[in-house]
């Protein structure tokens, strides 16, 4: 399915910030990719939301996090589920992280991606329509970070 053919890769340098309460590192959102894989420093920032409250995802030396993506949210039809995050503004630091985001955002393809085939019966109908790569993100970029998911606008 070419999940995996395309790469991008992202870090961030967060510098201490003296007031971190005043601060926001990075608003809630969740990735519109298939797969993003996370190396964090020593130092604490990385947020993710569980039932309606935030959880630090504390940095283990080494250690990589693996968050599922919308695409692969979408094509899994929530058998998967992309994960709502965010990074805090904390005074310690500087904090560095670095993302390996598994897309074809810098590779556009005409193939439209929806729910595989293979997970769809009369029971488990499918719950998102197809869209290409382009309009996702096109979509994604426009509504910004924040309030909602880019899969709610491809929810049948």
């Amino acid at each position: 399915m070419d999940c995996a053919k395309g790469h991008c890769l992202l870090s961030h340098y967060y510098l201490p910030c003296p007031e971190p309460e005043l601060t926001m590192g990075t608003t809630k959102h969740s990735d519109p990719d298939f797969l993003t894989i996370l190396l964090q420093d020593r130092i604490s920032g990385l947020q993710v939301l569980c039932d309606n409250q935030w959880i630090d995802v504390p940095p283990i030396l080494g250690a990589l996090v693996v968050n599922i993506g919308d695409l692969l949210q979408l094509m899994s039809n929530d058998r998967l589920k992309s994960v709502e995050h965010r990074v805090v503004a904390n005074n310690e630091g500087p904090r560095v992280s670095v993302a390996c985001f598994f897309t074809l955002y810098t590779n556009p393809t005409t193939r439209t991606y929806g729910p595989i085939n293979e997970l769809l019966s009369p029971h488990n109908p499918a719950l998102y329509s197809h869209t290409s790569l382009q309009d996702f993100i096109a979509y994604y970029d426009n509504k910004g970070l924040g309030a909602f998911s880019a899969l709610d606008h491809f929810k049948l």
